[in-house]
């Protein structure tokens, strides 16, 4: 057999969640293959798979996808030097799709907090999810295998915003797109939906689907990851981490009920129609109860604000327009409502702080 290795060969010893653009980075670069040769094979010209070598190759400065891509390029070693030599238990990539999925979406859980980052030490095995207080105090909230740290990397789940010793991760926008399709499909199939069922109603890794709403989430940065990044004259979080907890429970209860907010809507005719309906699934009645009675709540104006940017993810300059609000006024608006949410659900006590 030839020594040098085609992606059809490679991809034979690597999961099957791997992209293909990294199986061609890897048949070039650890298999030997030429991209003349990677190009004959998948049907493209030569330039497509050199940009596809270098925006991998430019990836490899973040250490933990650095790593990774080490730790995959060990499989294509002659069994002398292959992944025998390596514990199997640190192997990120044997990870299968089903584990890579619930165990990311614990972490990125955590994560959506703005104050919650993923901690790596270049010499440690594991890698641990800490809350930061605004006093410089950390809060540990769980620990994982530093492999799947570097497969949520590689995926593109978290990026390093603080170098150094220590290595600090936050989510980025592809993580909360990912989190909110995880978090949806286990809602669905305890609502009784298949698993073939949920995996139609979404998309690869762009866009959140419903099987009867389609387009109902966007992969942009919600409203609240983009407030959330924003400080003040004085250095200070324009929204609290609790207020950013606070939209997003209420997202969370919409997402269950399954609706979606025609355009033009307005808060009293949303509430309207979802009163006339009648949900299939009694998780769903119950997020809609909750959601319709934080909704009543806030009232016309606040109910406006949470229910266009935090359930539909409705840009802040979009939901002005709607409203005949002031340029720039949305985000005050936004701010007083989540005060006003938090304020609500702190009311109901433990009901308030259910799913499902």
């Amino acid at each position: 057999m030839s020594d040098v290795m085609m992606s059809g060969e490679i991809c034979t010893r690597m999961p099957p969640w791997m992209p293909k653009e990294t199986l061609t980075y890897l048949a070039h670069t650890e298999g030997g293959a030429s991209l003349r040769a990677l190009a004959r094979d998948a049907g493209v010209h030569a330039s497509t798979i050199l940009r596809q070598v270098r925006a991998i190759e430019a990836r490899r400065e973040d250490v933990l996808v650095d790593r990774f891509l080490q730790r995959l390029g060990k499989r294509l070693q002659p069994k002398a030097e292959s992944v025998a030599s390596v514990p199997s238990s640190d192997l990120p990539e044997d990870l299968s799709e089903t584990q890579l999925k619930q165990e990311s979406c614990r972490v990125l859980g955590h994560l959506r907090d703005p104050s919650t980052v993923l901690a790596v030490v270049a010499d440690m095995e594991k890698a641990v999810v800490v809350r930061e207080s605004e006093n410089g105090d950390t809060v540990r909230r769980t620990t994982l295998d530093r492999g799947l740290a570097e497969a949520m990397a590689f995926k593109g789940w978290i990026a390093c915003d603080t170098p150094g010793k220590i290595l600090k991760y936050r989510i980025t926008s592809a993580g909360r797109t990912a989190l909110s399709k995880f978090m949806a499909q286990a809602e669905m199939q305890a609502m009784g939906f298949h698993e073939d069922q949920t995996a139609f109603a979404f998309d690869a890794d762009s866009d959140v689907r419903h099987p009867h709403r389609p387009g109902r989430f966007q992969s942009s940065e919600t409203p609240l990851a983009l407030l959330a990044r924003r400080r003040d004259k004085d250095g200070q979080r324009f929204l609290a981490p609790e207020l950013v907890a606070m939209g997003e429970r209420l997202h969370e209860d919409f997402v269950l009920t399954g609706l979606s907010l025609r355009q033009d809507e307005t808060w009293d005719q949303f509430i309207c129609r979802v009163q006339e309906d009648t949900p299939d699934a009694p998780q769903a009645g119950r997020a809609q109860e909750r959601l319709i009675s934080a909704l009543r709540d806030l009232g016309p104006g606040l109910g406006d604000a949470v229910l266009r940017c935090c359930c539909c993810l409705e840009g802040l300059e979009l939901t002005e327009k709607r409203m005949g609000w002031s340029a720039r006024s949305g985000k005050i608006v936004l701010r007083i409502a989540l005060q006003r949410l938090k304020r609500h659900y702190a009311a109901l006590g433990e009901e308030g702080a259910l799913v499902g």
